[in-house]
């Protein structure tokens, strides 16, 4: 028996009976209006009723699939769930019941005699025909389209993680609202696309502003991306390398990490996708476990994509309590599998504010490329962040004492430099007038910064970073009561 999840029905009855073809065996299907019928056939009287329908399939002795729709809310009749047993114990040549839905997990009364599987999305070369064979429709109807090769392409990449009936439904009310489809709707499809990804709350499309141009500082991680933002192209491969397969930032926290996985996904042009690990868990067993699976297809299929999964020391959590039927143990385990064996086209971006609660297994050689340290910026960083911020506020830095912010900001992180950037903002509007450096300087005076509130847990990520980590910047790590002191690079 199999529990099949899926999310479109006519795209899954194609690939069952291709498959059930290849065998030479017939396909029946059941669903509470219909009941149960053989392929070309009237349906068979009175079988309307799931256990009626079992019971007619459990007489008969030729080979056959038989796909019963939407049958998990009949589960709790007991009549149903021993039907179902029993037909996997007599163990039948040839005989499988394949139990399909939209949230199909295995409950668990079948829990050992029935096996979980997932439909995956569909890939670039599903969705592009059907795209173009979509807009030729629309065409043809009157409407106009207006998209370049280029685009339409945009268009196919922007589709990638929905179902063929999602994908056709989204392009035709893009160009419905309008009565024409352009370039500005390849973007309307991907925030639809966003919103349907959100549903269930484990996968969200994150939009990305930023180039890595606009992170301050973290040479040495930028250094990184820009040589590999390349290898995703049929010339790297030809060349003899393979696509990068991520990286883990570690550090402290408000220093950027976060922000450089939004940039990474905007300069290299891809998607970013956030894997939210807390929303995966579900009630029934193996229910979490497949949530993930199918999570990480649809990441698959979206490929060439940026995936990024936010303080994974804490969605991915290594305890050892039962309470969970030990859910939370299998889940690791699924996700380390795929970290090593996933295919090209997905680079992982996790980040980690405490490194010391990082499972082992995931800073194994292999699960990640590169692990990066970020530290607090130094004193040429902090000007270089001060003068973005400032810009990005519509603000001239070199009206700025950026120096002297600068040196009055030791200790700070990049969150707090912000924090100081539009703290001066508002105090200066409150009072009319234009923002200067005295009051940008007046909100550092009155900032506590991490680096002194938390200064034990900050000496705890710098000493695990010995040996362990390649620095995110150009500086050396800060002795003990210092920040700024210069170390060499590192390539």
């Amino acid at each position: 028996m199999i529990v099949a999840r899926m999310d479109d029905e006519a795209r899954f009855m194609t690939f069952a009976r291709r498959a059930a073809n290849l065998c030479g065996y017939p396909v029946w299907t059941w669903s509470v209006t219909t009941g149960l019928a053989h392929d070309g056939n009237a349906s068979q009287v009175d079988t309307q009723e799931p256990k009626k329908a079992l019971g007619f399939i459990r007489q008969l002795q030729d080979p056959g699939v038989y796909v019963f729709h939407d049958l998990q809310p009949h589960l709790a009749d007991p009549v149903v769930v021993r039907h179902l047993k029993e037909f996997v114990l007599a163990e039948r040549a040839g005989q499988t019941i394949v139990m399909t839905g939209p949230a199909a997990a295995v409950p668990p009364e079948l829990d050992g005699v029935a096996l979980p599987w997932t439909l995956e999305p569909p890939a670039r070369d599903e969705v592009d025909p059907l795209v173009r064979a979509t807009l030729a429709d629309l065409t043809r109807r009157g409407l106009a389209v207006a998209l370049t090769e280029s685009e339409t392409e945009a268009m196919v990449t922007a589709c990638l993680g929905l179902t063929l009936p999602e994908i056709e439904r989204l392009i035709v009310r893009q160009a419905l609202d309008d009565q024409r489809l352009d370039a500005a709707d390849v973007e309307g499809v991907a925030r639809a696309k966003a919103e349907l990804l959100a549903d269930d709350g484990v996968l969200h499309l994150v939009a990305t502003t930023g180039d890595l141009d606009t992170v301050g500082g973290l040479e040495n991680l930028k250094r990184w991306l820009r040589v590999r933002s390349r290898g995703y192209e049929q010339a790297a491969m030809d060349f003899g390398l393979e696509p990068p397969r991520g990286v883990l930032i570690a550090g402290v926290p408000g220093c950027g990490k976060s922000l450089t996985a939004k940039c990474v996904a905007r300069s290299w042009g891809m998607p970013l996708v956030l894997l939210d690990p807390s929303a995966i868990f579900a009630m029934y067993v193996g229910e979490s476990e497949q949530r993930l699976r199918s999570a990480l297809a649809t990441v698959e299929a979206m490929s060439p994509v940026v995936l990024w999964i936010d303080e994974i020391e804490k969605g991915f959590a290594g305890g050892t309590s039962d309470a969970d039927a030990g859910a939370a143990r299998r889940v690791i385990g699924t996700f380390l599998r795929w970290l090593q064996e996933r295919p090209p086209g997905v680079f992982l971006v996790a980040t980690c504010n405490d490194v010391e609660t990082v499972l082992p297994e995931f800073l194994r050689r292999g699960r990640f490329d590169e692990i990066f340290f970020v530290d607090l910026p130094d004193i040429a960083e902090r000007e270089e962040i001060l003068a973005l911020h400032l810009r990005q506020r519509h603000r001239d830095p070199a009206v700025f004492d950026l120096a002297a912010l600068a040196t009055a900001s030791e200790g700070f992180t990049g969150a707090e430099l912000e924090g100081a950037v539009v703290g001066a903002l508002y105090r200066a509007f409150a009072e009319g007038r234009e923002v200067s450096t005295r009051d940008v300087l007046e909100e550092m005076r009155h900032t506590n910064p991490l680096s002194k509130t938390r200064a034990e847990a900050v000496s705890a990520l710098r000493a695990w970073s010995q040996g362990r980590a390649a620095p995110a910047s150009d500086v050396t790590p800060p002795a003990a009561g210092r920040s700024d002191e210069r170390r060499p690079g590192y390539a």
